[in-house]
């Protein structure tokens, strides 16, 4: 008799006993305490990485270690992760949607861990990035590989993912209501009401490990201590046109610098570049360092003049236009700190620098009418700081529901929900008329790797069009005679004949319609060669294309048989039915899980 695992034996146990939808929310609890655990591992490591580094800073030499120190952060990353870990680094989020689209929600299990040693070094040592992205990409491998342990199948493994990433942001923030939401409009596309129960407990479950590991000490918390007034609505209305603006500059410029910066091939040198740049920038702008939550805490309280301190250029301002003109530098340079940091090879996220910037904004223009505004108008800076960490968080990744219910809970009370819901709207629609798509989902929508809301779509991209390439008709070379095509004819089952040359480049095709009335010309068929009937097909596909790409084709063309070529070589014939066969497939597939 075959001895059976001890898991094999738990799983036929489970199926007998557990109904696949109180498993389900089992497994949404353990994902969830595994990510808040992660979640509080990462804050915590960081945060004595930087005590080290920066706790005895000497203020007259610190803005020299501001240079080096993300300089070596990023290296440690780049070398850490090319030569160790091998893998690619980048945003983390766009991966994570990436691998639910195309990969069946199957994510790597050592990013389980990868990014949290990464984004320790990257952030512990300064760089301008956020925690929040690699946790979320922790959480959602946990959720995948605990999904993938029990043998979970794609839409559960989906599900799972989910839970990883509410349970990591519920954690990270102390923010349960929040974690659920940011799972459902950043990484689940399709949401449905059975969805909300798992998300809730490993939401919750990630809270818990937080308050019992943390307390209050979570990543960032402040108490309201002035209340919301109608009258303000109006100032409200235009910080969120601006915020909007604000996150267009602030996705433009990270595409761009990123771009830039990965011109250089070389990854080391890639790294020393983006570093030097990197620490010559917080050189002179001290609060870009790191994460920023410090700034923005010294905005709340009032204290704008503190983060002039660590500056070795501005610290002895004590003009307030002069502090306003350094909130635009920083305003200006921070995604281009935060781009830098990522695209030369560091690990993080853009969660942070968007409510950093947003937090800026929202102080920079409340100051601004309180010091210009007639009148005798005085609005609350701490209040516009949160509001404008709202309004640019949702423009930058179009997730107006979570910046709201973020800094709703943050903040302890639901007292600025409506400028929250007035700006974030704003922002969103001033966002979305300029950039269509977030940051994060930009490219793989452009490449057609990601299908939101479409569901014909989504089934659609499922498709694998390497494995529906039809390899069984038969060639004939273009100087062939008519007698030789006549006897591929007898033999076979397909009437399209390519003519492909002795370089196995496709020249054109043959259909049996072509030749019909002419075939048994006995005459023909040894005198006329097989160029003088071939026609050039109406269009041609790369096996390397998307699905709607190939579609589109087959609906301008008309066709229902088009040649694949790669390289300019042929590579076989793609047909209109087989696609559809295999979509039929997909999607009886897909509604069965």
């Amino acid at each position: 008799m075959k001895h059976e695992s001890p898991l094999v034996k738990f799983l036929v146990w489970r199926i007998k006993h557990v109904s696949n939808r109180n498993f389900v929310l089992i497994l949404a609890g353990i994902t969830g305490l595994i990510a808040g655990f992660a979640a509080v591992t990462l804050k915590e490591a960081v945060h004595f990485i930087q005590h080290q580094l920066t706790g005895n800073f000497n203020k007259e030499y610190e803005n020299y270690f501001y240079i080096g120190f993300p300089l070596i952060g990023i290296l440690l990353t780049v070398i850490l992760s090319r030569y160790i870990i091998k893998e690619k680094i980048g945003h983390g989020i766009p991966q994570i949607l990436y691998d639910i689209s195309k990969n069946g929600s199957i994510i790597k299990r050592s990013k389980m861990f990868s990014r949290m040693i990464t984004s320790a070094i990257t952030v512990g040592f300064g760089g301008s990035v956020g925690l929040e992205g690699p946790i979320v990409t922790t959480g959602s491998a946990i959720g995948s590989n605990v999904g993938r342990f029990v043998h979970m199948n794609a839409k559960k493994r989906t599900l799972l993912i989910g839970c990883g990433a509410a349970g990591a942001i519920s954690a990270i923030f102390n923010s349960p209501v929040a974690g659920v939401i940011f799972s459902m409009e950043v990484i689940l596309a399709d949401v449905t009401i059975g969805m909300f129960i798992p998300l809730l407990i490993a939401s919750v479950s990630g809270t818990l490990v937080s308050i019992t590991l943390l307390g209050d000490d979570v990543l960032f918390s402040f108490k309201l201590v002035d209340s919301f007034k109608a009258s303000d609505t109006p100032y409200y209305i235009l910080l969120g046109m601006i915020s909007g603006l604000v996150s267009v500059y602030f996705t433009r410029t990270t595409y761009k610098v990123e771009s830039l910066i990965k011109k250089v091939k070389n990854y080391a040198g890639r790294g020393l570049v983006g570093g030097v740049l990197l620490g010559i920038i917080i050189f002179f702008f001290p609060p870009i360092y790191g994460e920023g939550y410090n700034t923005i805490k010294s905005l709340l309280a009032g204290n704008q003049m503190n983060i002039l301190d660590t500056s070795l250029f501005f610290s002895e301002i004590s003009n307030i236009w002069m502090v306003f003109i350094f909130m635009i530098c920083v305003i200006l340079v921070k995604p281009i700190a935060s781009a830098l940091t990522i695209g030369s090879g560091g690990s993080g996220g853009i969660f942070a620098p968007s409510l950093f910037l947003g937090g800026v904004t929202g102080y920079l223009f409340a100051s601004v009418l309180n010091v210009v505004t007639w009148g005798n108008v005085s609005v609350s800076t701490s209040n516009f700081t949160l509001v404008g960490m709202c309004g640019v968080m949702s423009g930058v990744l179009h997730a107006p529901l979570t910046a709201i219910f973020l800094i709703a809970e943050i903040t302890s009370g639901y007292e600025l929900f409506v400028p929250l819901m007035l700006v974030s709207a704003i922002s969103f629609s001033t966002s979305s008329f300029f950039e269509k798509h977030s940051l994060y989902t930009k490219h793989l929508i452009e490449r057609g790797d990601l299908i939101q809301y479409d569901k014909d779509r989504q089934v659609l991209s499922l498709i694998n069009l390497n494995k529906i390439i039809e390899k069984d008709l038969l060639k004939i070379h273009p100087n062939a005679t008519l007698g030789e095509l006549v006897d591929l004819v007898r033999i076979s089952k397909r009437n399209i004949f390519p003519v492909v040359n002795e370089h196995q480049e496709l020249l054109g095709v043959v259909t049996l319609d072509d030749i019909r009335n002419i075939m048994f010309d006995s005459e023909k068929q040894k005198n006329t060669i097989v160029k003088t009937y071939m026609h050039s097909p109406p269009a041609y596909i790369s096996s390397h294309e998307n699905m709607q790409s190939v579609m589109s084709k087959f609906e301008l063309s008309g066709a229902w048989n088009l040649p694949v070529i790669d390289n300019g070589k042929y590579v076989g014939f793609l047909s209109k039915s087989r696609i559809f066969n295999t979509y039929r497939k997909k999607l009886i597939h897909h509604n069965q899980e």
